[in-house]
């Protein structure tokens, strides 16, 4: 079931203070990855699968992740993920099966949330990449909230 604007907010809430605390003094990116992608899936209950692809030698290579197996590589700009790597912006997909050239690691997926994430000099270094299994389960609300999430990540 999608939370209300309401419990998604508090439940964002609580995963941003969670967060912050796990990556305090954490230089390694996949560590935080790691903590990331486990604390925002207990958060996200309509969420089948959350976590990151990293930005490695030309390609998105999965990284970090809650749920079903993923695909292992993604190119510039090719499906969701990559489309949010090659723009540089959040991607927020109401029906997957209306995203031209959507990427169907698994057939489950009905709606796709995608936030790049930057470095401290702006690169986009990976992205954090949400499945759901209900149509339209991701909105503003979870885009503003994530975008939040992640704007700090290249200070660490």
């Amino acid at each position: 079931m999608i939370p209300t604007a309401e419990e998604k907010k508090s439940r964002y809430a609580a995963a941003r203070e969670r967060l912050h605390a796990l990556w305090a003094g954490e230089p390694d990116a996949i560590a935080r990855m790691a903590g990331a992608a486990c604390v925002l899936h207990e958060a996200m209950p309509h969420a089948f699968w959350t976590g990151f692809y990293r930005v490695v030698g030309g390609q998105l290579v999965i990284g970090p992740y809650q749920g079903t197996p993923g695909c292992s590589r993604i190119g510039w700009g090719k499906g969701v993920c990559g489309a949010a790597w090659a723009t540089g912006e959040t991607q927020v997909v109401l029906d997957v099966h209306e995203f031209p050239g959507h990427i169907a690691c698994d057939g489950r997926a009905e709606s796709e949330i995608v936030v790049p994430v930057r470095d401290g000099r702006g690169e986009v270094i990976a992205v954090f990449d949400v499945d759901s299994t209900e149509r339209a389960a991701f909105d503003e609300v979870d885009r503003v909230e994530l975008e939040g999430i992640f704007a700090g990540w290249g200070e660490a």
